[in-house]
């Protein structure tokens, strides 16, 4: 091989590299892209895997109101099953459970998955949200009880319903504390007209009324003058 078909060879092999670096690159950024998402609790017992499991408390700190327990279920199995419960061991605060229609059980269909938290799906509901936000920012333990699997458990963060979780927290409110300082017009304060004034009479004098009961007026004195 001459020279010249080295240095061209050479020359289109490090073309070669260069692009295959590049496209290398680009996968690598849109894989990274691709995988973030919350770094929460996930877990796999027999045909059942539950990821993303969240204890999602009210955005404001020290808020009253309810918590949600926020998680993914899959089942690969070939039967259904229902999540039959969901406890917080250490807490006394119990979970109330309710379907995506608002009646009937949570169902995990066969080779399929649901999601529990935010709008049309499932709700996990701690109507205690107060015990829950004891362990804000750190760990709870959940556990997941399913009709066949049985009890999945799992240490799921503890985070406000905030930025990226805030489709999936808590649909209620915080509940107002009640305010101590009156608001509006004391209830002692009198409205219209006094109860010990006349109605219908104008109270003035010269209307043939005196404005004091009892004590007749200038022009009544002066025709029973004029008649005696």
């Amino acid at each position: 091989m001459s020279r010249s078909l080295r240095r061209g060879a050479l020359a289109a092999t490090a073309i070669v590299f260069s692009i295959a670096s590049l496209s290398a690159c680009g996968a690598g950024i849109d894989a990274q892209t691709l995988e973030v998402r919350p770094d929460n609790a996930e877990t796999t017992v027999d045909t059942i895997k539950i990821q993303n499991a969240t204890v999602l408390t009210q955005p404001q700190a020290e808020a009253e109101g309810p918590a949600v327990v926020s998680a993914t279920l899959f089942n690969t199995g070939s039967q259904p099953q229902t999540l039959d419960a969901i406890t917080l061991p250490g807490l006394s605060a119990p979970v109330k459970l309710s379907a995506a229609k608002g009646s009937g059980s949570i169902t995990i269909p066969a080779q399929g998955s649901i999601i529990v938290g935010g709008a049309g799906n499932a709700a996990a509901v701690i109507e205690k949200g107060e015990e829950a936000s004891k362990n804000a920012g750190g760990v709870q333990n959940v556990v997941f009880r399913f009709s066949e699997t049985g009890d999945v458990k799992v240490q799921a963060l503890v985070l406000p319903a905030k930025n990226y979780f805030e489709a999936y927290g808590p649909s209620s409110q915080p509940s107002a504390k009640p305010s101590t300082e009156p608001t509006g017009t004391p209830s002692g304060t009198p409205s219209g007209t006094p109860s010990g004034s006349a109605t219908g009479q104008s109270g003035e004098p010269g209307n043939g009324e005196s404005g004091e009961p009892g004590t007749p007026s200038d022009s009544s004195s002066a025709s029973q003058n004029a008649g005696h």
